[in-house]
Formats: structure tokens, C-alpha cells, sequence
């Protein structure tokens, strides 16, 4: 068997031919590619590795047609009479049913062999072609989700601005709401995608904004696995309510002004119901009367009120009084697990 010299690396001269040849077949088959010879009427000679999709009879002097199937065999037999007539190697990818696919590569080996032979290598491409489907499949969900986050990026941007009287405050309130979004987002990341645990969510957007230890805020009840939206929207409102608490008189840091951050994970008509309570008592001042002003027109409102529960398909109500401040977003789990 004489290689290309292009493509032999290097062989010690005198070793036995027949020898070298026998070493070669047992390489090839150990090497699992499938290899067929042929002579130029197209009478098989050599088959090795065939895949297990095809076989050949016994005592059958196999054809094409007959061993690989009516369309893909005719497809074979034309590649392989392209090859001799044109004397050019030819290359074809077919699939076998839904789920399999093979790479057919024709070569007339010219004039190495007189007559002339035919060899087919055939490459089982199908592990190859499903990583492409999954990583198409992944891509597609990549875009739609960060799409989704965009919009909502842009619709925060837009909302604070609108609720912003200068630059600077734009850019604090701003600024804010992107990190929240990006811890949440880290979270999701980190999930491969499926969502946070509600405990991790909460301890992530606290943590910016309290004492070390968070005494100012008891979380309790159950921790729930939340899906990808809804991670991204009650991060959104945690945020909110931990920066309004952070700024009335240090009410989220002090042991004296505590909250208390209640997840409920109730079964309902066979189906998940969460219920997150945010209860926080802030102390009596002449200040926090005047705190206590209507609240509608805040974009912060907005979010708690209309942004968080329309997005996780959810109910909030949200009570701001001179003493305590109460949120209750109730809504349904999409996927719970």
C-alpha cells in the first residue's frame, strides 16, 4: 500500500509490503471509519466497518441498491461513475431516516492501481450533526431570551428616566435596576438557564444595601425554584422594595426597623401557588408622615404594582402607610419543581 508523499509522514525502507498492508487493514478497522474498494465495473472487493444501518447477504455479491437502499444506493452508484468519467473525487452528505447522517467521499485511485479502483470512505456524521441541531436550538433560545431582557432593560430605562427630575437621579435609580437585573441574571446563568432559588434571589438583592449580617430582615418560609422570567421580575421588585426601605431612616439595616420576607409555596388546583410577603415596620417620625405621600406616580410603584405581577401573570398589592409599608405579590409557577 503506497501513500501519497504528501501525506505519508515517514516509513523506514526494506519493511515487508505484505506485512505493512496487513498492519494497515487491522488500523483501519479498529478505526471504526467505514471503507469500501471497488473496480472500475463497480464490483466490490473490500468492505470494512460497515454501519449498522446496512448490511450485505451472505453469498450476495452486494450492489449498491442492494446493500445501501434504492435512493441513497443511486445516489452512490452516480457519485462513483462521476468520479470515473471525470476522473475527480466526489464528496455527498445523505441522511438516513430523521436521525442519521453519513458523509460519502468517492476517490479513483489513478494511477496508483492499473486497473483502476474505487475507494469509499464513509463517515458517520450523525453525533456531529445532532451537536449543530442543540447548539442551534440553544442559540434560538439565547437570542429569545436576551431579547427579553433587552426589552425590559429598555422599558426600565425608559420608565426612569420619565420619573427622573435630573440627570444624576436618572443614573443612580438606573444603575441600581441594572444590577439587580444582572445578579438575577447571574443566578439564572449559573442554573444552565432553568432559574434561582427564591432564598438566593432574596439574599442576593439584599446584601447591597444592609448590614452584613442582615439583622434588619427576617427571611422565612419556603424557598421555591423560580423559572427564568420569574427570577428576573421579583429580583426587579426585591430591589425596589430594599432600596425604599434602605432610604427611609435606615429602615432595612436596623434591628429597630425590621422586615420581615416571607415565600409561601402552597398547592392549588394541582398546581403551584407562590405568595411573597415583604412586611417592614418603619419607625414613628414627624418625617414619615410626610413619607408617606401618594406613591402612584413613582416608576418604583410601577414596578411593584404593574411591571412584576403583570409579568409573572401574578397579583400585588402594594401599601405604603406612615408606620409600615406591606407588598403581597401572589402568582402561579409556570414550571415548578
Amino acid at each position: 500500500m503506497t501513500l501519497p508523499v504528501e501525506q505519508l509522514t515517514w516509513q523506514k525502507g526494506g519493511q515487508n509490503e505484505a506485512e505493512l498492508n496487513e498492519h494497515l487493514v487491522r488500523a483501519l478497522i479498529r478505526s471504526g471509519v467505514c471503507v469500501t474498494l471497488q473496480d472500475a465495473s463497480l464490483d466490490y472487493i473490500f468492505i470494512a466497518n460497515l454501519p449498522d444501518c446496512w448490511s450485505v447477504l451472505p453469498a450476495q455479491s452486494p450492489r449498491d441498491q442492494d446493500m445501501f437502499g434504492p435512493e441513497i444506493g443511486a445516489a452512490l452508484t452516480s457519485l462513483k461513475t462521476d468520479a470515473i468519467t471525470r476522473l475527480e473525487n466526489q464528496q455527498q452528505e445523505m441522511a438516513v431516516g430523521q436521525n442519521q447522517f453519513f458523509e460519502f467521499n468517492v476517490e479513483l485511485l489513478v494511477p496508483t492501481h492499473n486497473p483502476a479502483l474505487v475507494m469509499t470512505t464513509i463517515i458517520d456524521l450523525t453525533e456531529e450533526r445532532r451537536r449543530e441541531r442543540t447548539l442551534k436550538a440553544l442559540l434560538r433560545e439565547l437570542s429569545h431570551r436576551s431579547k427579553n431582557l433587552l426589552a425590559i432593560i429598555q422599558s426600565i430605562a425608559t420608565q426612569t428616566a420619565r420619573h427622573s427630575g435630573t440627570l444624576d437621579s436618572f443614573l443612580s435609580k438606573f444603575r441600581g435596576r441594572l444590577y439587580s437585573l444582572s445578579q438575577s441574571q447571574d443566578l439564572i446563568t449559573d442554573s444552565s438557564w432553568t432559574g434561582a432559588r427564591f432564598r438566593d434571589l432574596a439574599t442576593q438583592q439584599i446584601e447591597k444595601y444592609v448590614t452584613e449580617d442582615h439583622s434588619g430582615i427576617t427571611l422565612e418560609g419556603d424557598n421555591p425554584w423560580l423559572s427564568p422570567n420569574e427570577a428576573l421580575h421579583v429580583g426587579l421588585a426585591l430591589h425596589e422594595l430594599v432600596v425604599n426601605a434602605a432610604s427611609h431612616s435606615g429602615a432595612a439595616a436596623q434591628a429597630t426597623a425590621p422586615v420581615e420576607l416571607t415565600c409561601t409555596n402552597r398547592q392549588q388546583d394541582n398546581r403551584q401557588q407562590i405568595e411573597i410577603c415583604w412586611n417592614e415596620t418603619r419607625p414613628e417620625s414627624p418625617a414619615s408622615h410626610a413619607e408617606a405621600e401618594p406613591h402612584n406616580g413613582r416608576f418604583g410603584s410601577i414596578v411593584l404594582e404593574r411591571v412584576v405581577p403583570n409579568a409573572v401573570d401574578g397579583t400585588a398589592n402594594y401599601r405604603i402607610a406612615p408606620d409600615h409599608v406591606t407588598y403581597n405579590l401572589t402568582f402561579t409557577q409556570e414550571n415548578p419543581s
